[in-house]
This record gives structure tokens, sequence and C-alpha cells, in this order.
């Protein structure tokens, strides 16, 4: 079993000294952890043609080590604890291209309208619903619109449905929700973490050095991911879509309403021409991811407790309700999917 271990940058490259470093070499992944854990010193910002980046607030902090941050990067260093393959359960015949998987399953949302409105079946949103409404979760860190600008994202801690669905579907664009948290590590209760695997991979890096952090984390969900486009694809596919001002519109879905789901793009009066997937990431969006996104070994979260994808083996011809693959990955998750299923 040993010997299918991922692990990737066991030591970091001479060259990468820093966190600047970091974003100099194009390794970045815009997570923004390195801001959760130097909010004084560290903002993420938007950078049009390459992503979410960190920005350095102090005139000298571009020399600064940021050593905590480096420690916990994970566009610099993925890997497995060995332990973790130590695991009973696992499926032996995955565990070289898919990691620790104990479980496979094909699942929706019982809820209809979240399955409507999520971009496959729904899962992720249902079961963070579930953690909130039946196990007393406080709330949960996802990736959302921005109301005044939706063709950007931000990441707000929900504690509702409404809030909930506000954030279904996915998202081909930069965000950064390890940046919050420190609201998490606030809070009261229980949250679940919602992310990009490389987004996961950070939380569960930094979780070991932040111990407040880590008991406030009830469950870590991973979303398959094939990259990050930058804003500039997204700009590019509104400009497919008849969108002259970005001011226009009012609202930007990139997927969800069916499956596998239409890119719609809507303001107060109207809405713009529909685009397929196969248009939308496809044709445009694809092109636009950063490099790093290039590069990564971990396109299916190997280090959340569950991870969700679409079942690309079922072929569509038309828009249905749709479906989640959903791996488990930890014995936390089993649980909590089963009690989510009964």
């Amino acid at each position: 079993m040993k010997k299918n271990i991922k692990v990737i940058s066991k030591n970091m490259s001479p060259k990468i000294q820093k966190l600047a470093d970091v974003p100099g070499w194009q390794l970045c992944c815009g997570c923004g952890v390195c801001a959760y854990l130097y909010p004084n010193n560290i903002e993420m910002v938007d950078v049009p043609t390459a992503g979410h980046r960190p920005r350095f607030t102090g005139s000298n902090d571009t020399d600064e080590i940021y050593s905590q941050a480096l420690y916990v990067c994970p566009g610099i260093r993925l890997a497995h604890n060995k332990k973790k393959f130590d695991t009973e359960g696992l499926i032996d015949s995955l565990v070289k291209s898919w990691g620790p998987v104990l479980e496979v399953w094909e699942v929706h949302a019982a809820d209809p309208e979240i399955r409507y409105r999520g971009s496959s079946g729904g899962a992720i949103t249902a079961l963070a619903l579930y953690c909130m409404e039946q196990e007393n979760m406080h709330g949960v860190l996802p990736v959302a619109a921005e109301q005044d600008k939706p063709y950007l994202n931000t990441s707000v801690v929900s504690t509702s449905r409404d809030a909930l669905l506000r954030g279904a579907g996915s998202r081909y664009s930069p965000a950064s929700p390890c940046a919050k948290l420190g609201e998490v590590e606030a809070s009261t209760g229980l949250h679940v973490i919602v992310g990009k695997p490389c987004d996961i991979a950070a939380v569960q890096n930094v979780r070991k050095i932040k111990k407040k952090l880590d008991l406030k984390i009830g469950l870590t969900i991973a979303c398959f991911c094939a990259g990050t486009p930058s804003t500039n694809g997204t700009l590019e596919m509104l400009r497919k879509m008849g969108v002259q001002n970005t001011n226009d519109i009012s609202k930007l879905r990139y997927r969800g309403h069916g499956w596998p789901g239409k890119t719609v793009a809507e303001n107060r009066t109207k809405t713009y021409r529909k685009l397929t997937y196969d248009e939308s990431w496809g044709e445009i969006l694809q092109k636009h991811r950063q490099w790093r996104c290039y590069i990564c070994p971990d396109h299916t979260g190997e280090f959340a407790d569950i991870s969700v994808g679409d079942p690309w083996y079922k072929k569509y011809s038309k828009e249905n309700p749709g479906r989640s693959l959903v791996l488990i990955r930890s014995a936390q998750g089993k649980q909590l999917l089963q009690n989510a299923i009964a």
C-alpha cells in the first residue's frame, strides 16, 4: 500500500524561501490561508489575468518569510499522512488514482429545489444544510457571488437555508475561502468548510497549528476541480453572452437549474444569451486557468472528509435534474452521510 502514497514537494524548492516567492513562481492557488494567518499584513486581491493573490500591505512585507504560511501553503506542498493509508476499509483499487476512499456513492438532494439549483445533484448544499439542521453545526463557509458584482466571488459564513441556496452551484472564477477562517475560529460552534481541493488541503494543514480553529471544524467538503479560471475568463465569457457592461448584470450562474446546466447572466429586464457547459467551460473558461492548476495532483479533493463531483461517466443529451458523485474519505464523512441518508 505504501508504494501508492502520493507525496508532492516533500521539501520546498530552494527557490521558495519566503511567501512572496510562491506567487512569484506562479505556484499560488489563491486559497487565502496566508491572509487568515497574517490578517494585519496580507490581504487577498483579484489579479484579473491570474486569480486571487496575496497583497502585502506593509512597505517591506515582501521581504518577510511568513513561515507559518509557507508551512501550510498547498501551492508548494501536498502530502498525505502515511497513517491515512492504514485506515481500515479503504478501497485499494482506487488509492493510486483517487487517494483514500472508503465508499463511493451516486446521490442527489432529497429537497427538489436544492437538487435543481445545484450544479449536479445538489449533494454539497444538502449535506451542509443537514449538518446545520440535524447535527447542530453553527454554519457553513462556502463561496457565493458578490451581491453587487455577481461576476466576482465572496466567502461568508452561512447560517440558514436561504443563505446556502444563494451560494448553490459551481463558481468558475477565483475565490479565497480560507481568508475567512478567522470568522470560523471566532465563532461559538462547529462549521462545515466547503472549497476546492486546494482550499481543503490548506484547511487541513492550518488546523494542525491552530487548535482553536480545529475545534470549530465539523466537516470538510471538497468539490472536484479541473482548475480555477481567472476573472478575465469570466469577462470573455460575458462578452460572448452579449454583456457590454458588467455593471448591467444582477445575476450570474455558471451551472445549475438542471444538469449539466447552462451559464446564464441576467439583469432586471432581460436574460442575455445562454451558453451551454461545453461553450462556457470547454471553449472559454478552461483556457484561462491559473498556471498552478496545470500541475495540480489533486483534482478530486483527497484531503476532505467528503468530496463531490459530477458523474461525467453518464452521457447527457438534454437537461435533467442531476446526480452527484460522492467519495467518502474519512470515518467522520462516512458517519455524516449515513446519518443524512437516514
